[in-house]
């Protein structure tokens, strides 16, 4: 099982703001170089984002990063798709290589690069998310 989750005083400052301004809460909020992500509650996710992505615009403005919302689910495949769900995800499948859990996500082709990102951090980001999460190590877009 993943460790328990402790939150630092700016994701908690953020998570406040990702409130006033979306009026959702936000269960989580991990930050890397240029992206903010907010994890909320299934069901959650369309609201965050408010009408023609107004929301996540004011934070944009607001935090000067980019920013994610990625809707929580118990179910380690749904999760998965969920996080690269920007990326018009079409499956996943979760296996065991020896001792560690991988999970393949099958991604619109013209999407393909941009989910791992350059030098692979897009996939890198994503795998950390779901690792919080799930007991799932490692991760490929194919």
């Amino acid at each position: 099982m993943p460790s328990e989750i402790v939150l630092t005083e700016d994701a908690i400052r953020r998570i406040r703001l990702f409130g006033e301004i979306t009026k959702t809460s936000s269960v989580d909020c991990i930050e890397t170089e240029d992206k903010l992500i907010f994890l909320v509650e299934k069901g959650k996710g369309n609201v965050a984002v408010g009408k023609k992505g107004k929301h996540v615009i004011m934070l944009k403005e607001k935090t000067g990063k980019n920013i994610q919302v990625v809707e929580k689910s118990p179910d380690p495949k749904q999760f998965v798709m969920n996080v690269f769900h920007i990326y018009n995800p079409q499956k996943v499948e979760i296996e065991q290589r020896g001792k560690i859990t991988h999970a393949t996500i099958t991604v619109d082709p013209k999407f393909k690069g941009r989910a791992i990102g350059k030098a692979g951090k897009n996939l890198r980001i994503a795998r950390d998310i779901v690792n919080r999460y799930h007991e799932i190590q490692s991760i490929s877009v194919d």
